[in-house]
């Protein structure tokens, strides 16, 4: 079971559905994003973008379970019912974040391996962060970006038969006031939120080069992990993860399903993805999912 954890769900304010985006807020030209991500031989064969809708990643499960094929991208103005790890939800302004979901149909690559997906995802939306706004963005495992302690995206990762939807939550234009203060209820790892726009980070409006440049990178270490049958040190992607991951060389406690808590130096990724904690008597634990917090 691949590690689906919470897709930054109750890190943005409750807004009520329907409600007008800012005069600022432009819309997404789903032409000029489609023409610039899809071409022939490419991982990418469809995009869509809704004016609302409940969940992109349900939506798009609907879709796997129908046949749709690999390579469909379903972008969201606004989510009303967004859906993140253990039933937490995610409301967002209307235009405010980059919410969307990607169908993939990894034939080539194991079960077990196919826990790199949210990961992969990740280096995704760092990489283009930074070459974007010039964030200095950071993972924490398994489905976070921060920008500093604060999060600025999330990642939910959900199998359905031979398929793997990959939703993806970026804010961008979310104001302070839109982004309120992790509460009791929202589970041991979270976060403060954040987004570009509080970064007063440059090009943190333009959601369109955003979105092209996550999808490029995922579609150039897609491509290399599917090829290289999910191995993620013959496609470079281990090596990338490790970089740019906030979390290998910490201290952290992990609340694993069940309420079993862990603690111990978190010193990389195993080949399935999963983060390996050495604990007081040397061992190296794996663990699939869970709460993490970092200690200092």
């Amino acid at each position: 079971m691949m590690p689906a954890e919470d897709g930054t769900p109750s890190q943005l304010a409750p807004q009520t559905p329907g409600r007008a985006a800012k005069a600022d807020r432009a819309a997404l030209d789903a032409a000029v994003l489609r023409r610039a991500v899809v071409r022939p031989g490419g991982l990418w064969r469809g995009f869509e973008v809704l004016a609302s809708t409940g969940s992109t990643n349900a939506d798009l499960v609907a879709r796997a379970v129908a046949g749709a094929p690999e390579g469909v991208v379903l972008a969201a103005e606004e989510q009303t019912a967004g859906r993140g790890r253990l039933g937490r939800s995610w409301v967002s302004p209307p235009r405010a974040a980059l919410t969307f979901s990607l169908l993939v149909r990894p034939a080539t690559v194991s079960p077990a391996r196919r826990g790199w997906l949210p990961l992969l995802a990740g280096v995704s939306v760092a990489s283009a962060v930074r070459a974007v706004a010039g964030v200095d963005a950071r993972l924490k495992w398994p489905n976070d970006v921060l920008a500093g302690p604060a999060k600025l995206a999330g990642i939910l990762a959900e199998a359905v038969g031979d398929a793997v939807v990959v939703g993806i939550g970026l804010n961008v234009s979310t104001e302070p006031g839109e982004l309120p203060p992790p509460g009791p209820t929202q589970g041991a790892g979270a976060l403060p939120a954040t987004s570009l726009r509080v970064l007063a980070a440059a090009g943190s409006g333009d959601r369109e080069r955003l979105l092209t440049e996550i999808l490029a990178a995922f579609e150039h270490w897609y491509q290399a992990w599917r090829q290289a049958a999910g191995d993620p040190d013959r496609c470079g992607l281990r090596a990338e993860y490790t970089r740019l991951c906030a979390t290998i060389g910490r201290r952290v406690r992990v609340e694993r399903p069940g309420g079993q808590l862990l603690s111990g130096l978190a010193v990389g990724v195993d080949p399935d993805g999963r983060l390996l904690v050495r604990v007081s008597s040397g061992a190296e634990v794996p663990v699939a999912a869970g709460d993490v917090v970092h200690l200092r």
